[in-house]
């Protein structure tokens, strides 16, 4: 993957966003909340197959992904986005657990990493990506 400059990662570009959930309330709050921060929520939706669908759709920058997706796996949706999707988007573990219930599977996901439900913002966001992308700017995989 190649990794420059993109505009977004300077905060002068909304960055794209896709949440996906099971929760309608939180993807309510997230959605508001991101919003609020300047982040542009392209979408969200309760299933893999919306997910799916709409990333096809509205090619996000940014997946937020729940763990937990009732009868469904969000580390196995992680892996349908990156084989499947025409335009892979960085993903991103959400989940109100901790980090570390799910330490070893994050690692050996497909993903850029995680952030807990509680501690969600734009500029998590945006950290976790800088450190996805090593030299302080990410690019999402299709842009490479």
């Amino acid at each position: 993957m190649c990794h420059g400059s993109f505009p977004w990662a300077s905060q002068t570009m909304a960055l794209r966003c896709l949440i996906v959930d099971d929760s309608t309330g939180f993807l309510r709050s997230a959605r508001s909340l991101l919003e609020r921060e300047g982040i542009a929520v392209v979408g969200v939706a309760s299933t893999g197959e919306e997910a799916l669908r709409q990333t096809e759709e509205l090619r996000p920058d940014v997946v937020l992904l729940d763990i937990d997706l009732g009868e469904e796996s969000g580390f196995d949706l992680a892996r349908r986005l990156e084989r499947e999707a025409s335009f892979p988007p960085y993903v991103i573990l959400i989940s109100t657990h901790a980090e570390e219930d799910f330490a070893d599977l994050i690692t050996a996901s497909p993903t850029a990493g995680f952030l807990s439900k509680a501690g969600l913002s734009a500029g998590a966001i945006r950290e976790v990506l800088r450190g996805h992308g090593g030299d302080g700017t990410a690019v999402p995989p299709h842009a490479t």
